[in-house]
């Protein structure tokens, strides 16, 4: 039978075609989490479904209370339906009238009160998932600033939203992924502020989904929206702070919420959107536009140091007098080339160990790394201290990258230019970093320019990135996002 057959099937009056069903389509009495609490209110019979550890027992114990005392204070001839209704005390109960509605609302967690004689059911919202309180997250953290951050909670995470953005045109649709997990997703924007395009292509996208299952969430969320292929450029930003998350929602953008997944899909972003950092916004414009203009440069050196150096290295005429010392002063038998990669992926290796690792031991991991395996390596002769200096300088410039998905991919582009230059030299290094340059700006997230505001230029936007503005001074939204509301202050109130 299809979900959609299924659909299409009422809630049978007799509860005990209700028990049926579930033992033989949903496990009851096989799997021990799924429970069934079997009452008799004014000599009738009410079934209330449940899985164990998605509910909070304190509350269904209250609503069975409730009901018991039905049948000292009522008589038999009372509407039976409107009477459980009025006395489930609790802010959700949706009355559904599907078998499939009924399965989703007991798997999602909550409770429904199943009644003989009325072919319908109320579902009881008191779901109380497994998880942590909301804390700062380990990969965004600030000097100052809130420290509550995204958890594995949707309603909390919405909640989060909600409270830094008290604007009744703030809209949090929901929607189900999956054909068997069924996974709550939800589209939050702003609705006078938010391209309505944007929102029904995220939206279409979303309901398209046809798999199994999202149990790797918001990154599967994410494939099936932008499609990226083997594009190793992140083409959406993810946030675990619910301060970042409602500054873009201020600024037009669409958020995607996903059950089970801490992190937060902003929709759309430019490359220039993942090199920004909270930091820059909780210290004044000088000390937030110095702090941009070093992660820019920690970028930049991330990228290009590498491939520059090895092009002097290979080209040593290419110095001037001054700065004849850059270069190898031992010879070894080992390729520089070689000596990068190895050097390279040796650091690759110890940020891939230090995830894990747990962290008492990671400190020493680095100590040993450090000390041992690098100073060791340099005394044998496997390497030549210049290439350890600047391939840890680069690799210094990695980490000021706050998009951990960003940093891998300049880390790509830097392997594919050191090749480019070890083959071809200058030529190499100078097509080579056309071509990347040639692929940002070709590369398209949800139709919107990933090289903006640079390619296509907007003097106005290059500002907004290359100096972080005051508040008072940002009067308009980003133009990218194209917003219907494009003031973030009225004029007349400047």
């Amino acid at each position: 039978m299809t979900r959609e057959t299924e659909q299409k099937w009422p809630i049978p009056e007799s509860v005990h075609e209700v028990e049926n069903f579930m033992k033989q389509r949903v496990g009851l009495g096989i799997s021990f989490d799924l429970g069934v609490r079997k009452l008799k209110v004014l000599k009738k019979d009410v079934h209330i479904y449940y899985v164990n550890g998605l509910c909070d027992t304190r509350y269904i114990i209250e609503l069975i209370e409730e009901l018991v005392e039905l049948n000292d204070h009522e008589k038999l001839s009372t509407n039976l339906y409107n009477l459980v209704y009025n006395r489930l005390v609790n802010q959700s109960v949706q009355p559904i009238e599907t078998l499939d509605e009924l399965v989703l609302f007991v798997l999602s967690g909550q409770i429904v009160v199943v009644l003989e004689g009325t072919g319908t059911a109320l579902a009881v919202d008191v779901r109380s998932y497994p998880g942590r309180q909301p804390q700062e997250p380990d990969t965004e953290k600030v000097v100052r600033g809130s420290r509550d951050g995204f958890v594995e909670n949707i309603i909390l995470n919405t909640a989060l939203t909600r409270r830094r953005i008290r604007d009744e045109r703030l809209r949090f649709e929901m929607l189900k992924v999956g054909e068997r997990s069924r996974t709550d997703v939800s589209i939050a924007y702003l609705e006078d502020v938010a391209d309505p395009e944007l929102i029904n292509i995220i939206r279409k996208e979303i309901t398209s989904i046809n798999t199994d299952g999202i149990p790797m969430a918001d990154k599967t969320i994410e494939e099936f929206l932008v499609k990226q292929g083997f594009n190793p450029y992140p083409l959406v930003r993810y946030t675990e702070r619910a301060d970042v998350a409602a500054a873009h929602l201020l600024e037009g953008h669409v958020i995607i919420f996903t059950d089970t997944s801490p992190s937060v899909i902003i929709a759309p972003t430019t490359y220039f959107h993942h090199v920004q950092h909270a930091e820059e916004y909780r210290e004044s414009p000088a000390m937030g536009t110095f702090v941009r203009w070093t992660r820019f440069l920690g970028v930049l050196t991330s990228i290009f140091l590498l491939p520059l150096w090895l092009l002097f290295v290979l080209e040593p005429s290419m110095l001037p007098p001054n700065l004849s010392f850059i270069g190898p002063n031992e010879q070894t038998n080992i390729p520089i080339i070689i000596q990068i990669f190895l050097a390279d992926f040796g650091i690759e290796f110890l940020r891939i160990a230090a995830i894990h690792t747990p962290t008492p031991l990671s400190t020493a991991m680095g100590l040993i790394a450090a000390v041992l395996i690098g100073q060791i390596a340099i005394s044998v002769g496997l390497f030549v201290p210049e290439v350890i200096l600047y391939v840890a300088v680069a690799g210094i410039g990695t980490f000021t990258t706050p998009s951990y998905e960003l940093s891998v991919a300049n880390k790509i582009a830097r392997l594919t230019l050191l090749i480019l230059v070890s083959l071809f030299h200058t030529p190499g290094f100078v097509i080579g970093t056309a071509l990347l340059f040639i692929f940002l700006v070709h590369t398209r997230a949800l139709n919107t320019p990933y090289f903006w505001p640079f390619l296509p230029f907007e003097p106005k936007g290059f500002l907004q990135i290359i100096i972080r503005r005051a508040v008072p001074g940002s009067m308009l939204r980003p133009s990218i996002v194209h917003p219907r509301n494009q003031y973030r202050q009225p004029p007349n109130e400047q």
